[in-house]
């Protein structure tokens, strides 16, 4: 081809230039001018989500089996944007972020010393011979101690040690590798982030309202608060307060869900027929890709129709009628839906590494073709002036002390559990050389794949069950394993966050004293409010329903995966649970499903969707979300418009912090009420 056809030739669209994804980059272009968010407004913020959130976070846990994080975050912010109103100054919009991000950081490890006690005394756990064997840096098994609910005990000493310098690690991580993969992709190859923008837009609202400026943000949200503080009021707030005071809560919901696997067994065997009555679930419904959402009601429609014929062709022989539904999925999960979810995960993760690598490929080839340069270099190390940033090497030197300090003690752990145990494995060269791989091999490359798959479409790759297999094929025996660091991290996420903090104009200086700042109130109310709770009942107990329902089905799972390792697992009961023939087929049915719907040219989300409602785990969730979707797509785009994908995202934020504000309310006069109780007594 002579050079003037190549001139004549039409020009192939680079990658840079796709239409769809400039769009995305240009929707909230970076401001060029970053300022400081934090200061003496971010600290007394600190010290509010310290002592409110986080407590109240912990309790939603336990009873409605969701957090309020970003309900907390919400709260936070428009609760000091109104003091700062009527203290006749303003909130800048760094300022908003770093408070809204201080009260995400709050939740963290919410509920971890509650599920730790919880371990020991677990039936599933005592059933798999696992609850003598857990180690003493996870939680004491003497059932003298676990009977005094306390822990301000001298057993307690070296898991809340181990709790408080994992906390440290992790936040000082938040500035390692995840990092340097925002530096690579959003500086170096200017990838377009779609989900920043979205992000962002609540913290616009809000900044708009700081400074008087009403805008359809504020009054969209506002609705959205009202109708969030009118459901909590009646789902969540009404049966705390009232079972304070009452020997029984009064609930015109139940709480977290009704279970009509009895009335339904005779026509629908072994398959767990659970409602939710939650709001919130309707609304994300709206939010969430419709495409996903229809996915997922026709996986748990096949799931609905197959759990019968399962039943009746003996597959599901575990089942019996009157069980109630959280038996049911432990059944069915033991009996085929273990082996079968692990296809469809694996299927999950083969279908993202081939769209990232088919992704790749196009762009390179059309880079190719049109000539362009591939990626400036020189942004890795020249950010744009005034953003905060610092050097590339102090977050790859964060990365390798991160990832050394989890290889160390894991080998420390290790250790002293085979000392203490000989049924634990000695620590072998071979287990350490895994571990030195995934450290130090397996996460960069991950995380680099995953960032850009973040910075391309807005979602990252996950490669499911890569710890099990590894402790399984190691060949280690003992629970201690499954209680130690392991170095396999997916830090592509991480770019996400700080593209979202470079669009709201905040400079990253800010959310590192942010952290510094939050981690010691962080931990000091996580222990004192985990020991308060602890105190008010046991956990769990009538007293917390989703921990009452759900946390044996969540223990049975985890036990059955570290039975794997167990003395006699070869013939226990992961074995029992694990099929590779059952396993296969929902890696084919997925694949098949993927290809099929690729050739027709039907969205891709739809395979997704419908993977995640043929795992049978969450029937609860998908029905309301399926109903919110429908609303959103056949009556509310309708009447909104072109706003209506604005709309729902502010008014689902609205609505969550109204829920968080009656949350807060009820668990304050819960936590009274016990006070007074137990001091009379």
């Amino acid at each position: 081809m002579t050079t003037a056809e190549v001139k004549q030739r039409p020009r192939r669209r680079a990658f840079g230039d796709d239409p769809e994804l400039k769009a995305f980059r240009d929707l909230m272009p970076s401001p060029g001018h970053w300022e400081e968010g934090f200061g003496l407004k971010a600290m007394i913020g600190a010290l509010f989500v310290g002592l409110i959130m986080t407590p109240a976070s912990m309790y939603m846990n336990l009873v409605v089996g969701s957090d309020i994080g970003s309900a907390a975050q919400w709260v936070t912010v428009i609760l000091f944007i109104e003091v700062a109103r009527r203290s006749f100054t303003i909130l800048k919009r760094p300022e908003i972020y770093v408070l809204y991000y201080m009260a995400g950081a709050s939740m963290v490890n919410g509920s971890g010393l509650l599920w730790n006690q919880f371990l020991p005394q677990s039936e599933y756990f005592r059933q798999f011979g696992i609850s003598s064997q857990i180690p003493p840096w996870v939680a004491p098994t003497s059932m003298d101690v676990l009977g005094q609910r306390t822990f301000f005990h001298p057993a307690w000493v070296v898991p809340i040690a181990l709790m408080a310098m994992g906390m440290a690690i992790q936040r000082l991580d938040q500035f390692g590798l995840g990092y340097v993969m925002y530096r690579l992709t959003s500086d170096v190859e200017k990838l377009p982030f779609p989900m920043a923008p979205v992000g962002a837009q609540g913290i616009m609202a809000l900044a708009d309202a700081s400074g008087g400026r009403e805008s359809w943000r504020w009054r969209v949200f506002s609705f959205g608060g009202m109708l969030g503080m009118c459901f909590g009021a009646i789902y969540i707030a009404l049966p705390a307060i009232s079972g304070a005071f009452l020997p029984e809560p009064i609930q015109i919901f139940p709480l977290p869900w009704k279970d009509l696997t009895s009335n339904t067994e005779t026509f629908l065997p072994a398959f767990p027929f659970i409602i939710a009555f939650d709001l919130g679930l309707v609304l994300v419904g709206m939010v969430l890709p419709f495409s996903a959402i229809m996915g997922s009601a026709l996986g748990l429609l096949i799931c609905v129709a197959a759990c019968p014929i399962l039943y009746h062709t003996g597959v599901l022989g575990h089942w019996r009628p009157g069980v109630g539904a959280i038996t049911t999925m432990i059944s069915n999960r033991l009996d085929f839906f273990f082996s079968f979810g692990l296809g469809l995960m694996g299927a999950i993760a083969i279908i993202g590494i081939y769209n990232v690598m088919s992704v790749l490929w196009t762009r390179n080839k059309d880079l190719d073709e049109a000539g362009a340069p591939r990626v400036d270099w020189r942004a890795l190390f020249h950010p744009p002036a005034g953003r905060g940033d610092f050097s590339v090497w102090i977050g790859v030197g964060i990365y390798l002390v991160s990832m050394t300090w989890a290889i160390g003690s894991a080998y420390f752990l290790l250790s002293w559990a085979h000392r203490m145990n000989p049924a634990n494995s000695p620590v072998s060269m071979t287990l350490m050389s895994v571990l030195v791989f995934y450290g130090f091999v397996y996460t960069p490359i991950l995380s680099y794949v995953s960032a850009r798959m973040t910075g391309i479409i807005g979602t990252d790759v996950q490669i499911p069950f890569v710890r099990e297999a590894t402790f399984i094929l190691t060949g280690y025996q003992g629970a201690a394993i499954w209680y130690t660091p392991f170095p396999a991290y997916n830090y592509g996420w991480q770019s996400l966050y700080f593209r979202q903090t470079e669009l709201t104009g905040t400079k990253i200086s800010s959310m590192i004293k942010a952290e510094a700042f939050i981690f010691p109130i962080v931990l000091v109310s996580t222990l004192i409010f985990s020991q308060f709770i602890w105190r008010i009942a046991p956990v769990p107990s009538s007293a917390f329903p989703y921990a009452n329902q759900m946390w044996e089905f969540n223990a049975y799972n985890n036990a059955l995966i570290i039975s794997s390792t167990m003395p006699g697992g070869a013939h226990g009961p992961f074995m029992e649970a694990f099929n590779p023939t059952y396993l296969f087929i929902g890696l084919g049915l997925a694949l098949v499903l993927f290809t099929g719907l690729s050739w027709m040219g039907l969205p891709i989300l739809l395979v997704y969707g419908l993977i995640r409602g043929l795992d049978q785990s969450t029937p609860h969730v998908i029905v309301p979300q399926f109903i919110g979707a429908l609303l959103g797509k056949y009556y509310f785009s309708k009447k909104f418009g072109e706003m209506w994908p604005q709309y729902r995202v502010v008014f689902l934020a609205g609505f969550s912090c109204g829920v968080g504000l009656i949350t807060m309310l009820g668990l304050g006069l819960v936590f009274m009420s016990k006070s007074v109780f137990q001091a009379t007594f």
